[in-house]
């Protein structure tokens, strides 16, 4: 009876000690998202003075087109920056409960086996089969998650690599099109 106990204490703590890590996880993240958006609150304000003080020193048309150019490309290169601390403070808080899932997972396969090595011990004859069938079984399920775990790791890079090159992208584009259309109304002008 003690030893069922004991194993019950040690499985709850076990079981405490994950749902405390998986907060921190939460908690963590949550913490930096705040200190990101505060930043780029203060940012923001800051910008929009100098912004409204540079509107207010505009003396003719060529002028204020330049200076359109460059708040347009200062917003799309600030919300860019922002989107990718924001995606970066999300793939590593999901990196890190994906973490904590395998490691979850790798002792839950281990616990069992730790057990159905116990119950082999004291089983009736005859139970090899049926013991070592279950431990294929988990075998196996094991080496999917592992293959799972491995092409979600895959599936994450490939996104991470697409999502930088398509912010990437939108700031040269939208730079370009504003060197564009400040370059035709300047003509106009």
């Amino acid at each position: 009876m003690t030893t069922a106990q004991q194993q019950f204490s040690a499985f709850a703590t076990e079981q405490v000690e994950v749902a405390l890590r998986f907060a921190r996880i939460s908690i963590d993240s949550a913490e930096r998202i705040i200190k990101l958006q505060v930043e780029v609150a203060k940012n923001n304000l800051e910008t929009s003075a100098k912004n409204a003080n540079a509107l207010v020193a505009v003396k003719d048309a060529q002028e204020a087109l330049t200076l359109r150019q460059k708040l347009t490309e200062s917003s799309i290169e600030q919300a860019t920056n922002y989107s990718r601390s924001l995606y970066e403070i999300a793939s590593q808080a999901q990196a890190e409960v994906s973490q904590l899932v395998e490691e979850r997972t790798t002792a839950f396969n281990k616990h069992v086996v730790s057990g159905l090595d116990q119950f082999v011990k004291s089983a009736p004859a005859g139970t090899d089969v049926a013991v070592a069938a279950v431990k294929s079984t988990l075998q196996a399920t094991a080496a999917a998650v592992d293959s799972l775990t491995k092409a979600a790791k895959q599936v994450a890079d490939f996104a991470d690599a697409s999502v930088k090159a398509a912010g990437t992208a939108t700031a040269d584009a939208v730079k370009t099109a504003a060197k564009k259309t400040n370059g035709a109304s300047a003509a106009a002008v």
